[in-house]
């Protein structure tokens, strides 16, 4: 089951402008940026209260990054929504005949594992399932 949504995920095409940005529209710093070396990614991550938004760059001319800004330029990329049993998500889901773009969880950002679902199932949205790595 989905427990929340975890967090909203935004292209830009650059960080550091972005990270000004969002402090100064958010009256809060960036909490941590972190590298997703297998995504061709760095990420910064945003709270303000229990919601989160984490801002994308490409780190790579080949990333998903890289190629949506090139499709679509900058905006929002993703929703995620945090789970509890990731692989009971991936069962439950593919069930329910879900395309997966990766069916076996991958680490991700913030201490994450994590799966996308095809967008092509899910109205144009890119769906980001999150399990906390304990």
């Amino acid at each position: 089951m989905v427990n929340k949504i975890e967090h909203i995920g935004i292209a830009v095409k650059n960080m550091d402008d972005a990270n000004v940005l969002f402090e100064k529209m958010l009256g809060v710093p960036s909490y941590k940026m972190e590298a997703v070396e297998s995504e061709g990614v760095l990420t910064s991550f945003f709270q303000t209260g229990n919601n989160k938004i984490e801002l994308l760059v490409a780190t790579n001319p080949e990333s998903p990054i890289a190629k949506f800004l090139e499709k679509k330029g900058e905006g929002i990329h993703h929703i995620a929504f945090d789970v509890d049993d990731i692989e009971a998500e991936i069962a439950r889901l593919k069930n329910e005949g879900f395309v997966l773009i990766n069916e076996v969880p991958k680490k991700g950002a913030d201490n994450k594992l994590v799966v996308f679902l095809h967008p092509k199932n899910t109205n144009g949205v890119l769906v980001e399932l999150c399990q906390e790595i304990k």
